[in-house]
């Protein structure tokens, strides 16, 4: 399961439905619960990553659905991220607010903060998503959420990803410098990884920018 998890991290959705299948096989056989309701979460965001929007929301409520009924909480929100991230790419970005609402109370309930980040950055994309011109100003102030939160973890992913997002929405303000000068020096901070999604979307927004 952490191998899937890693895959998704990196957004390589070939993988994460090769190893999620996998494991919803063998956990069917040994009986392992709470992995094999992880099963269908992960192979639907690798679903919906290839196009098939609608099924890959089935199996993803399948999962969070029979977590719920264990009364697990480890892991929700990031459980939720991954919902909420899939409701806007199917254009149901009310959807997905609803959710991160309940993601970011559950945060202050457990105290657990590991994708913290990414649900302000989540709520700033989907806050955009909702056609709203008004929207912008509460976009922006997520995405610096997002931002102050991933630098005092040091979780430079997470400040990456934000950081795009914020570099994008200013890029449409016509504050291209801006935006510039803000992504170039996280994005000149990372060593390796330059084959991820992120560093490359990172990579060509620079580039649109200069």
């Amino acid at each position: 399961m952490s191998a899937a998890f890693l895959h998704q991290l990196r957004r390589e959705e070939h993988v994460v439905l090769e190893q999620a299948e996998a494991m919803i096989t063998l956990c069917s056989e040994q009986g392992f619960a709470y992995n094999l309701a992880m099963g269908p979460l992960l192979r639907g965001w690798a679903l919906t990553e290839q196009g098939q929007g609608e099924e890959g929301i089935a199996q993803m409520c399948q999962g969070r659905d029979a977590l719920r009924a264990m009364g697990a909480k480890i892991g929700q929100s990031a459980d939720f991220a991954r919902l909420a991230d899939v409701y806007g790419k199917v254009g149901r970005a009310e959807d997905g607010l609803k959710l991160l609402a309940e993601a970011l109370a559950g945060v202050q309930e457990t105290g657990e903060r590991f994708w913290q980040a990414e649900l302000y950055r989540l709520k700033g994309e989907l806050l955009l998503k909702t056609e709203t011109r008004s929207r912008e100003a509460e976009a922006e102030n997520c995405f610096q959420q997002a931002i102050a939160i991933a630098c005092s973890q040091t979780a430079k992913s997470w400040q990456l990803r934000a950081t795009t997002s914020l570099a994008r929405l200013w890029q449409r303000q016509d504050k291209q410098k801006e935006a510039h000068k803000l992504l170039s020096e996280i994005y000149g901070w990372f060593t390796e990884g330059f084959d991820t999604k992120d560093l490359r979307e990172a990579k060509a927004l620079l580039e649109e920018l200069a």
